[in-house]
């Protein structure tokens, strides 16, 4: 399986993590002592099942390393684009068979086995689409005060992780429709709303469940598409926050310790 690294993306004033990054890329904003996407390529690297990664968003020369192919691609300036040019890239969107696994370089407290997890439970299914959606009890429980924003379903209160796997050859074929999930990514409502009105009523009137907005999703977008309950806080522990730098450096130091 090939692994999508979204690592584009520079710290400007108005970010948050400006002060810690002087303008460098986020990728590239160092943490525990090596770069924060650097973590996230060790644990792919260690990782059984990744064959190569397409870095997105940064060029060759940028001080990132891993052991096996590493192919390069430029940022477009949004998470859609940018996952687009990692699948094309890395000519997975030519095989209908073939999957890649997209995650985010702001996750370093990402781990091999984690890795492995995910592409284990990937197979299991021949299903497009899988996005992982970690239950709030876990991630009170491994980072308190994890600042993430939640959304409250009629079982649960879930956040969603920065891994996702992709069979990019469905992926490539509806640009029109994953344009308007990206840009509404960060608002429930939004998502619901693209799914469709009736969708929008049951999340506002909590009466879904994530199995039945999963469900009904993949039906609306035609695809085959299915979310995996994530037992690891690591995966959706970005950091987007002077704290959340605070919290994971914390936990970094901690396992190098051990």
């Amino acid at each position: 399986m090939d692994a999508i690294l979204l690592a584009g993306g520079g710290a400007n004033p108005k970010d948050p993590l400006y002060p810690l990054s002087s303008g460098r890329p986020k990728a590239l904003l160092p943490i525990a002592g090596k770069p924060m996407a650097q973590w996230v390529l060790d644990a792919l690297a260690d990782s059984a099942t990744m064959e190569r990664v397409v870095i997105v968003g940064l060029a060759p020369g940028c001080g990132l390393t891993f052991p096996r192919d590493t192919l390069f691609a430029p940022d477009s300036g949004s998470i859609l684009g940018n996952v687009r040019s990692g699948a094309l890239a890395s000519g997975a969107g030519d095989d209908p068979s073939r999957l890649a696994l997209v995650v985010s370089s702001d996750i370093p407290a990402l781990e091999p086995a984690m890795v492995d997890w995910i592409a284990a439970r990937a197979q299991e299914t021949g299903d497009d689409l899988q996005y992982c959606v970690i239950d709030r009890s876990v991630m009170d429980a491994r980072f308190p005060g994890s600042g993430r924003s939640w959304v409250r379903f009629r079982d649960r209160e879930v956040c969603g992780g920065d891994m996702t796997v992709i069979r990019p050859a469905a992926f490539l074929g509806s640009e029109g429709i994953w344009r308007r999930i990206t840009e509404g990514r960060k608002s429930s409502l939004q998502m619901a709303a693209v799914i469709g009105i009736d969708v929008l009523l049951l999340f506002l009137l909590k009466r879904l469940t994530v199995a039945d907005a999963a469900r009904r999703a993949a039906a609306r977008l035609g695809i085959r598409g299915r979310v995996l309950d994530c037992p690891y806080a690591e995966i959706g522990m970005d950091v987007d926050k002077p704290f959340q730098f605070t919290i994971v450096e914390r936990a970094l130091l901690d396992r190098a310790r051990a």
